[in-house]
């Protein structure tokens, strides 16, 4: 330890996250912008390391992300929280760990389509029946869902929807949206335009 010199202020010592991180719980009071601080992982973090601070930056604006595609709070961290379990077991195979929160954003909405292809099904063949009780977690977001946006958003076709969250909500660049997608960035301008236009539609309808 060098003793402090006169006059100069002592530097605070750079601490580096350990152990597993709490998991949040207000995610009511996030914006919906993407928070990008943590873009890249220090060069030398390990699995536990680089995922406790991805997890720590991010965590929210993914559950946020995954709101607006899956439309209930306990599936979006589910979806969330599968991802982040997903990055921790491949983090030894990533070609660029800088990427992880790209990586992230695509196994988000990978997982919600899956969320949604097996909710297609279940409601297919589910016997209709009484409606369950609201749960305090829709009740949460209620405010959202009653939004004209957002419920004009869910009558758009899946990837339509898609790229206007990501875009809008997510304030990704066309390139980081094909990334998320696994498409080209022609086809998200594809996306976002007939999205754009339908959802003016919708909500033309609905006033």
């Amino acid at each position: 330890m060098h003793p402090k010199e006169p006059g100069k202020p002592q530097e605070p010592e750079e601490r580096k996250p350990t152990g597993k991180a709490a998991r949040p719980t207000d995610v009511t009071t996030e914006t919906l912008l993407a928070d990008r601080s943590m873009g890249a992982v220090p060069v030398g973090w390990d699995a536990d390391m680089a995922v406790t601070a991805l997890y720590s930056a991010h965590f929210r604006s993914l559950v946020r992300l995954a709101v607006l595609l899956v439309r209930d709070i306990a599936t979006a961290e589910e979806v969330v929280q599968d991802a982040f379990v997903a990055i921790h077991g491949a983090w030894r195979r990533l070609r660029d760990p800088d990427k992880a929160l790209a990586y992230l954003r695509q196994s988000v909405v990978n997982r919600s389509r899956s969320v949604l292809r097996h909710r297609a099904v279940v409601e297919k063949y589910a016997p209709k029946g009484l409606p369950d009780a609201p749960s305090a977690e829709n009740g949460a977001i209620g405010e959202l869902e009653r939004s004209a946006v957002i419920e004009a958003l869910r009558a758009l076709p899946t990837r339509q929807r898609e790229a206007l969250v990501l875009r809008y909500y997510g304030d990704l660049s066309e390139a980081e949206i094909a990334h998320a997608m696994g498409i080209s960035k022609g086809a998200v301008k594809s996306h976002t335009a007939r999205g754009m236009a339908a959802l003016r539609s919708v909500l033309e309808k609905m006033s």
